[in-house]
């Protein structure tokens, strides 16, 4: 079987794969990121392949993934909040509407000196319920917002306010692995 290796720290995405059955190993890229489209699959796709080609350069064969999760609403892009007051703002903003969560996936297989690379991208919608400022602060006093696009995980508390979703449940944790797994699955012996 060919080295897997995850181009990413993201917990999340660790148990993604693991629940899907794959061996891997994870090299977090230090690329600075630039983000460049302006649409987000645009963003996180181009995010996704610099992850990627940053670990391939230092790999002779193997398969490297990387991914990046935006959430997008209304035009603009929410990524990770920087602070307590950041991450209110966005809860602020999708709590009783409707965002879209999307994530970019690239895959580099390299193997007998050339490289082959499959780049995706994912979109689900996410319905949220209303939440109240006690809500929101008790949400917020978790610190489960602060290493999350959005300022949410989906899988964790959460969880009380998703009203529903339209698409991949596992697009919104970080990893769309049912997508990724129909581009891994030719590589796989």
């Amino acid at each position: 079987m060919k080295k897997i290796i995850l181009a990413s720290a993201s917990p999340r995405r660790k148990e993604l794969l693991q629940q899907i059955g794959l061996e891997f190993e994870v090299r977090p890229s230090t690329a600075e990121e630039h983000i460049a489209g302006a649409r987000p699959s645009e963003v996180v796709e181009g995010l996704s392949r610099q992850k990627a080609e940053d670990v391939a350069a230092s790999v002779d064969e193997g398969i490297v993934i990387g991914s990046d999760t935006v959430v997008w609403q209304d035009g603009a892009i929410l990524g990770k909040p920087h602070s307590r007051e950041e991450a209110r703002a966005m809860l602020r903003r999708i709590q009783g509407s409707t965002h879209s969560v999307f994530t970019g996936v690239t895959v580099l297989v390299k193997e007998a000196g050339r490289t082959v690379r499959h780049t995706f991208s994912c979109e689900t919608k996410v319905h949220v319920f209303p939440m109240t400022e006690k809500e929101t602060e008790k949400y917020l006093d978790t610190g489960e917002p602060m290493d999350k696009a959005g300022a949410y995980g989906i899988q964790g508390a959460f969880a009380a306010w998703v009203e529903s979703i339209e698409g991949d449940y596992s697009n919104v944790v970080g990893l769309p692995v049912s997508a990724l797994y129909q581009v891994l699955k030719q590589y796989l012996d």
